[in-house]
């Protein structure tokens, strides 16, 4: 009886130290772009494909604003149709918080008190037209653009970069846009 108990401590204990270490590996980096200027940054991005959080899913029209608050915060605004374009109207407004200040590229932002996400400017077209944000975790991305359209190849190139950060970019859903 001693012996099996001394078993199943050894098999849990295993267990444990497993699931521990495991939750302690770091995912490999995830470099930001090397700068961003923040105020040319601001303004609404519409969101042309994403691998979606659970309060995106199934969003259309979907667009996400920013605006630089006098004390450095960046008030955002995400707004989005739920389940269709004449679906529910969806806005959330989370606080941007810069973590890096060389590269303003890379950002906490926060939902919920205290908790601040992972949101890295992972690529910015030279012209400020197109973006990606990604996170450490690759477990959501978002494509964005100033005009709810990209020409297919460059929504292309995007997701094979996405790919080489590490990404399925089986995941990645495109967001529809119809404007009037």
């Amino acid at each position: 009886m001693m012996e099996a108990l001394l078993k199943k401590f050894r098999l849990l204990s295993c267990a444990a130290a497993t699931l521990l270490l495991g939750g302690c590996q770091n995912p490999a980096p995830l470099p930001t772009v090397p700068q961003v200027d923040l105020p040319r940054f601001m303004g609404p991005w519409y969101v042309i494909a994403s691998i979606p959080t659970f309060i995106e899913k199934g969003a259309h029209n979907a667009v996400e604003s920013y605006r630089l608050d006098a004390d450095g915060t960046i008030a955002t605004t995400f707004t989005f149709r739920a389940g269709g374009f004449d679906g529910e109207a969806k806005r959330y407004t989370p606080r941007g918080f810069v973590v890096d200040r060389e590269t303003n590229a890379l950002w906490g932002m926060q939902f919920l008190w205290p908790i601040k996400a992972d949101y890295r400017i992972t690529y910015l077209a030279d012209d400020y037209s197109v973006t990606v944000i990604s996170r450490i975790q690759r477990d959501y991305v978002w494509i964005m653009a100033r005009a709810p359209a990209i020409p297919d190849d460059e929504y292309q190139r995007l997701v094979k970069l996405i790919g080489a950060q590490g990404y399925d970019v089986a995941k990645i859903e495109k967001v529809p846009q119809r404007w009037n």
